[in-house]
């Protein structure tokens, strides 16, 4: 089997905190160029105005294999990992919490009962990712706005580093332009987080109990991608919403609603499902990755731990 034996002890919550965040930076290295395609696409289509002012023909993207390609023709191929720095400092903040503290505020709501229901775990999925968003905010808008532009040089080009983008959205729409979507990220990390941490938590539950498989790498595997495609097809509506209006130049939209309906309106409801297959390909793909790795960092950790105290 892969994976170190696990240690009689529980992992603790700091090793689960630090196991997870470590664990989404090392899937988000695989996976940024998805995610890059997943944004192009949702963008396209939006009113003239966007964050990313673009000069001359609008470049048009087909599938997630084409946005890619495109992107590689004529931005080059280091354009996949714009605003990588602000997605792993996303990372490394948000899924510490969302990932990270899930099980301690599961036992919270339990009050540390064996038996843990449906809605406990909801309800902790909800609270974590809501908790990771108001810290992770400011890392996520970056991110999006990076990923959102067209690679040019000189004035063209908005943002020109991590740092001064941040910096450049305080000083153009003040500090509340870094927590801008705050209210759909909210509302797509608690069904995301809902949807993926639940989801994996009862298809692993459901393996373990009902098959031969152990807590092991084929079980975290076919949990995670599981968990991918089940959090793909319910999320996507929002996640859409939440991109193009983080995106969105200031004033473009009154509000996630007002942006929500004009997508309605001016393209349909395929709109909401624009970018699903990088999204189902990115968030597959960063579940595997992201699981398999955080079950072996906190065995390694805790296999670290338990030999250090039994010296």
């Amino acid at each position: 089997m892969v994976g170190f034996k696990p240690a009689d002890v529980p992992p603790t919550a700091a090793v689960k905190f630090i196991g997870a965040g470590t664990a989404a930076c090392i899937a988000d290295l695989f996976t940024f160029p998805l995610d890059t395609a997943k944004v192009r696409l949702q963008i396209q289509g939006e009113c003239k105005g966007t964050a990313d002012a673009s000069h001359g023909t609008a470049v048009r993207y087909r599938g997630v294999f084409g946005t890619i390609t495109t992107m590689v023709r004529t931005e080059g191929a280091r354009s996949l990992y714009n605003g990588l720095v602000a997605g792993l400092q996303r990372q490394m903040s948000f899924a510490s919490v969302r990932i990270g503290l899930y099980d301690s505020v599961k036992s919270f709501y339990t009050k540390g009962s064996d038996h843990v229901g449906i809605g406990s775990r909801l309800l902790a999925g909800c609270t974590t990712g809501a908790m990771a968003v108001a810290l992770a905010q400011p890392t996520d808008v970056v991110k999006v706005r990076f990923q959102a532009q067209a690679c040019s040089s000189g004035p063209n080009r908005r943002y020109h580093g991590t740092m001064k983008a941040y910096k450049t959205i305080a000083r153009e729409e003040g500090i509340r332009g870094l927590w801008r979507g705050t209210g759909p990220n909210i509302a797509r990390n608690a069904i995301v987080n809902c949807t993926e941490l639940v989801t994996y938590d009862l298809i692993k539950d459901s393996l373990l109990r009902n098959t031969p498989l152990t807590d092991d790498l084929p079980c975290h595997f076919t949990s995670a991608f599981g968990a991918g495609f089940c959090t793909t097809v319910i999320a996507s509506p929002v996640d859409v919403v939440k991109t193009r209006y983080m995106n969105s130049a200031l004033g473009q939209y009154s509000s996630a609603l007002n942006c929500a309906l004009a997508m309605a309106t001016k393209e349909g409801p395929l709109a909401f499902y624009k970018g699903f297959m990088p999204s189902f390909l990115r968030l597959g793909s960063w579940n595997v990755v992201m699981f398999v790795t955080y079950e072996q960092l906190k065995r390694a950790m805790m296999a670290a731990r338990h030999n250090a105290t039994s010296l």
